[in-house]
């Protein structure tokens, strides 16, 4: 019994303290790893970012209800405190934790729905610092300090609240709607449309310096940030958009998307939107010297009174909070909107020229051809830094995840507890490197759709172009023997299909055994340079299957029963599988289980294309309702009657439009959702698609009636304002 009371006194007389340190050190926590989320798609970073979010704002909360408890005790003197002044003092730091940094507002786009809420608990947090103040009168020399702590914590507190708000849906939306309707960011006396026609109508392509990049992208995000609302667009903009984009190489084009959606990241997930501006610079410096002049009257006072470790952790407090301060300045200065907002003029102001030299506007932000680096080296770290997304494509392989399946049992009990998908993520999703090959081909694909729908002169047929899922590239291919694998399936199944095509294509290429060709590289031949659509075909494969499976909500305009289908076609091959699994090489494994499942048709059909068209309609009335095995089947054999190189073509093109037509079908609030997590190529596909003249994104049919209707809903909502 006595060590329970000894126990629970050392708590009483610490629990404060240790849980005030660990507020103040979430908060550098989360100051300095919070734009790596942006950067990486590990959960490695994501989770403990998640926790650290949350135990933020809980152990803030707990502290002040520990002051204002230990306030209540002090009135019979049997608090382990002796002091009320000190916690008063110490309640309006909780205050600035709970404002949280710049760096993080919502960690999900969901929270900024949450703004009510939080104006509520500004109003109780308030309430309960100030009854803890009052409570510390008569004797309460910390009086002037703990005034200015509460100024600035206020002002904090303030600012998350209100970027949450601009960054929630009806406010962002409404703010769009509101606004100037022509873009009025002006460069070098330009309007951005007027700066835009300009670059277009250029006659040829230059490479674009890296402020340039940034220039261009802001210009951009202004024109285009109703995206995110699905806002629509006129057909000048459209039309100015695609110009430009034209005459961009594959990786300008690509960096000033990234850039782009960099912007978007921070208006909803930071506190750029309040701190940007005149009136959050000022509120910056006004909170600074705040805290600055509450530590210097703290330093001044007599402190005889209060006990040494209490000392300690209130100049933690206060050092730390300049701290903060300081790092969320320099971050801010150096950041893309400071760039762009000191670059709008050819004939700055002395002052401005001076910011320009010393923040180095003009700085390299992507070095060129710079080497691999080493693992925990600088290069490393400035190799992430650098990153505007995870540059990363996440692998999911429906083959490897039947070869390696869970036991019965061990399923079941993840399951109970919801556990499935987030161990599938962990044990069967990989990660690699997004490749500028892959980047390359993809925005060559992107400009020969775009120039395929100038070509038609009725707009409604020039949609049909962006919403070919495969069909397509098969028709200009001359491959129509490959159309029913597309047209008489829906996207899911022909998805499904192509992927396990796909991957019995890749493991039962005998021509690539013997040269030893590397998926996803561009090789060297006797003839220049040969791009490797096998090994990037198969990552662009194993991508969409993992937006199928892993990203759902991504896909779920497009999907309909694709997981269904996908854990029947499973079943299907693990039972499959089982007779196969003697060899311990992983390569050799899944040769052996594509060779099983190529297997399962008849090579007698494919020497009669009445035959095999029987059987292929045979299998789809069947497979309504099962797994796609054998139709993949059919598909892979099929593909490969065809020469190699052209079937890995094919292929690598069929996947590029089966991305851009997930892309453009997925919703923008997802997108938006995404770029939380290190973004997803799709999301940059389908910024660029947007770039490049979608017809769902801008007015431009008659047809469109429901479009039309948004517009002139826009249009009242302007005029009855300006009323």
């Amino acid at each position: 019994m006595v060590n329970v009371s000894f126990w629970k006194q050392l708590w009483e007389t610490w629990d404060l303290r240790i849980m005030i340190l660990l507020s103040h050190f979430l908060q550098i926590y989360l100051i300095f790893s919070a734009p790596l989320r942006k950067r990486m798609s590990t959960p490695y970073i994501f989770v403990p970012m998640w926790l650290a979010y949350l135990l933020a704002d809980i152990t803030a909360n707990f502290a002040l209800g520990l002051i204002s408890k230990s306030q209540w005790s002090r009135r019979d003197k049997s608090g382990p405190f002796a002091n009320p002044a000190l916690l008063a003092f110490w309640a309006p730091f909780l205050l600035i934790y709970l404002g949280g940094p710049d760096t993080i507002t919502a960690l999900v786009l969901e929270d900024n729905e949450l703004w009510l809420r939080l104006l509520l608990g500004l109003g109780f947090q308030c309430w309960a610092v100030a009854y803890a103040f009052f409570e510390s009168f008569p004797n309460h020399n910390l009086w002037l300090p703990t005034v200015l702590i509460f100024i600035a914590g206020l002002i904090k507190y303030t600012e998350r609240t209100r970027a949450l708000y601009l960054a929630s849906s009806r406010p962002f939306r409404n703010s769009l709607l509101l606004s100037d309707p022509s873009p009025m960011y002006k460069y070098s006396g330009q309007t951005i449309m007027d700066f835009f026609e300009t670059e277009a109508e250029s006659p040829s392509i230059r490479a674009l310096s890296d402020l340039r990049v940034v220039q261009c992208a802001y210009g951009f995000f202004e024109i285009f940030k109703g995206l995110i609302t699905d806002l629509i667009f006129s057909f000048g903009e459209r039309s100015l958009s695609r110009k430009y984009f034209l005459k961009r190489s594959a990786r300008d084009a690509f960096l000033v998307v990234e850039v782009e959606l960099n912007f978007f990241y921070e208006i909803l997930y930071t506190k750029v939107g309040v701190v940007q501006g005149k009136l959050g610079y000022f509120l910056r410096f006004i909170s600074f010297s705040l805290t600055s002049a509450a530590s210097v009257v703290f330093y001044m006072l007599e402190k005889s009174k209060f006990e040494t470790i209490d000392i300690v952790i209130t100049y933690i407090l206060l050092l730390g909070a300049i701290a903060l301060d300081a790092i969320a300045f320099v971050m801010v200065v150096f950041s893309d909107w400071t760039s762009v907002a000191l670059t709008t003029s050819d004939f700055p102001s002395p002052i401005v020229q001076f910011l320009r030299t010393i923040l180095n506007v003009n700085r390299k932000r992507w070095p060129e051809n710079s080497k691999k680096p080493r693992c925990f080296s600088f290069g490393m770290i400035m190799n992430i830094v650098r990153r505007r997304w995870s540059e990363s494509l996440s692998q999911y392989n429906l083959i490897s995840y039947c070869l390696h399946p869970r036991s019965d049992r061990w399923e079941k009990i993840i399951g109970f507890f919801g556990l499935t998908n987030m161990l599938d993520g962990v044990k069967y999703v990989k990660t690699v490197e997004f490749t500028t090959d892959l980047r390359d081909l993809i925005f060559e694909e992107l400009k020969m759709k775009c120039e395929a729908s100038d070509l038609v002169e009725d707009l409604d047929m020039a949609k049909k172009v962006y919403e070919a899922r495969g069909d397509m590239v098969l028709r200009s291919e001359g491959c129509n023997d490959l159309l029913p694998w597309v047209e008489k399936f829906d996207f899911d199944d022909s998805l499904l299909q192509w992927h396990i095509a796909t991957e019995l294509c890749f493991n039962t290429d005998e021509a690539s055994k013997v040269n030893n060709i590397e998926g996803g590289n561009i090789r060297n031949t006797e003839n220049g340079q040969e791009k490797d659509f096998r090994g990037l075909s198969s990552l662009l494969s194993d991508y969409m299957v993992y937006l199928l499976i892993m990203q759902s909500t991504m896909m779920s305009t497009v999907a309909g029963i694709g997981e269904i289908r996908f854990r029947d076609t499973c079943a299907d091959a693990k039972e499959l599988f089982r007779t196969i699994k003697t060899d311990k090489e992983q390569h050799r494994l899944q040769e052996k289980a594509c060779e099983s499942i190529l297997n399962l048709t008849d090579e007698s059909l494919f020497s009669n294309d009445a035959l095999l068209t029987k059987k292929l309609q045979d299998v789809i009335d069947k497979e309504r309702d099962k797994s796609v095995l054998i139709s993949a089947a059919l598909l892979a054999k099929k593909l490969k009657e065809k020469e190699r190189k052209k079937m890995w073509e094919v292929i690598f093109k069929v996947w590029v439009e089966l991305l851009c037509y997930a892309a453009c079908r997925c919703r923008a609030y997802t997108h938006g959702a995404q770029l939380s997590k290190g973004g997803q190529l799709i999301t940059l596909v389908w910024l660029l698609m947007t770039h490049l003249g979608i017809p769902n994104q801008f007015q431009i049919s008659a047809a469109s009636g429901a479009k039309e209707q948004i517009l002139q809903e826009q249009i009242l909502q302007e005029a009855w304002y300006n009323l």
